[in-house]
């Protein structure tokens, strides 16, 4: 029997934001069974640890379909769940994952509520030519004519990769209608797991969607491996203010789902280079189980 926790990321109100599967004992599990459990729970991605001690945890995701280097929500799933279990009281914590090792910062706020950051991999990004513009438009439902010429078109990554297609306007995102299998298409031809299509709602605040068919995940509600990337892109780019060498921002997602969430994101920047990429959310339990599988 497996002992999971279901867990709302990016959000204080359970069934909403981002359910991850959290698994703490995996020691013995094998892949196939992971697999197995993660399709049963049928949330984008669930996470296993296979070992905890001495500061370090080494982890796997899944999706319901197969294994993914890196998630940012169930990074913070994890978190959440490790400090409610009481296994971590804030100390040095560092995940190793396939997209290398990720530290974890737990804060807490004065109502008691946690909060759990990560730093993400480290921020990678390539150009997408302007050809690829149309081709993505009509794949999200839009003419190109609603694509943002002033914000980047490009691919990026801090953990996995996706393309980012930025919009003019926020109200066009919860109009898409999105081609599933020509996404599927043009993320293996990009060498992305997914589209992500955002728009401006202020100086530093963006709202988004993300399309991950390629890796079974149809519509990903919030993603925190891409809002990191999107704000690092942002600031790499300039488009972002700075204060110091810092630049915040936030991500909404999951309206079109009706499950809302909120990113928080730090980018450290030296010149026109990304160092450092902090993502950071509450996260609220669901439920907990023991599968049998």
């Amino acid at each position: 029997m497996t002992r999971y926790t279901e867990v709302s990321a990016f959000t204080t109100v359970p069934g909403q934001g981002n359910r991850a599967g959290v698994v703490l004992d995996a020691a013995g599990l094998p892949s196939e069974q992971m697999q197995r459990l993660a399709a049963f729970l049928e949330a984008p991605e669930t996470v296993f640890v296979t070992r905890l001690s001495d500061g370090l945890g080494r982890v796997r995701y899944f999706t319901p379909t197969q294994e993914v280097d890196f998630c940012g929500h169930a990074t913070i799933a994890l978190g959440r769940v490790l400090a409610q279990e009481g296994r971590w009281r804030g100390e040095a914590l560092e995940l190793e994952t396939l997209a290398g090792r990720i530290p974890l910062r737990l804060v807490l706020d004065a109502g008691g509520e946690c909060r759990v950051w990560m730093r993400q991999p480290a921020f990678q990004a390539r150009p997408v030519d302007r050809r690829w513009r149309s081709e993505l438009a009509e794949a999200l439902g839009l003419s190109d004519r609603m694509v943002h010429r002033g914000l980047p078109l490009a691919a990026a990554s801090t953990g996995l990769w996706s393309v980012f297609v930025p919009l003019l306007d926020s109200f066009l995102l919860g109009g898409l209608e999105p081609d599933l299998p020509r996404i599927t298409e043009l993320s293996r031809e990009l060498g992305v797991v997914g589209v992500y299509a955002y728009a401006p709602m202020g100086v530093s605040r963006f709202a988004a969607r993300d399309f991950a068919p390629l890796v079974g995940i149809p519509e990903d509600p919030v993603t925190g491996s891409a809002g990191g990337a999107l704000l690092a892109l942002l600031a790499s780019e300039g488009r972002l203010p700075l204060r110091g060498n810092r630049a915040s921002g936030l991500v909404s997602q999951g309206h079109a789902l009706g499950t809302p969430g909120e990113i928080e994101v730090e980018v450290e920047v030296r010149g026109s280079q990304v160092t450092a990429v902090q993502v950071g959310g509450s996260a609220a339990v669901e439920r907990e189980g023991v599968w049998n599988g």
